[in-house]
């Protein structure tokens, strides 16, 4: 008797879980989700950058992972101020914010986010033509601009 009480509430269990992603929002997508740009970081470095976009409604969020320029020193969690730049295609740019950051030891590749912006439905943003700002201790400030256009392309938004 006993089994039969946990198998069944484990099928009520499953079965509403199931109704619940049956009717849960679906989030909306970004393509391409990952891109890469050449990061010319100035006297910082530069090299390959990945750029990882998330969309949820009109909530976006990028991530930034480069080895092209490495932690100067270690670097607390959540402790860089970052704001990137992306340019619009059509004109006009979307910023996004954040201090969001993993604990970074000295010489650790630097990786910011997620930064979080606003979109609307078939925004094109592009890194080429945008910045991405840095700041480490409150005093140290990393600007770091796109050699060239993001491959595979610029990131559309649902």
């Amino acid at each position: 008797m006993r089994g039969t009480r946990i198998g069944t509430g484990a099928f009520l269990v499953a079965a509403v879980a199931a109704c619940g992603l049956a009717f849960a929002p679906s989030a909306a997508a970004v393509a391409p989700g990952t891109a890469t740009v050449n990061a010319d970081c100035g006297s910082w470095g530069g090299g390959a950058a990945t750029l990882t976009a998330t969309q949820s409604g009109t909530s976006a969020t990028v991530t930034i992972n480069t080895s092209a320029v490495t932690a100067p020193l270690a670097i607390s969690k959540d402790s860089l101020v970052s704001q990137l730049t992306l340019v619009k295609a059509g004109g006009g740019t979307t910023v996004f914010k954040g201090t969001k950051n993993p604990a970074m030891a000295t010489g650790d590749a630097l990786e910011v986010g997620p930064l979080s912006g606003t979109v609307a439905s078939g925004d094109s943003l592009e890194a080429f033509g945008g910045t991405l700002k840095v700041t480490a201790f409150g005093f140290i400030t990393i600007t770091c601009t796109a050699g060239g256009p993001q491959s595979p392309g610029p990131f559309v938004f649902d």
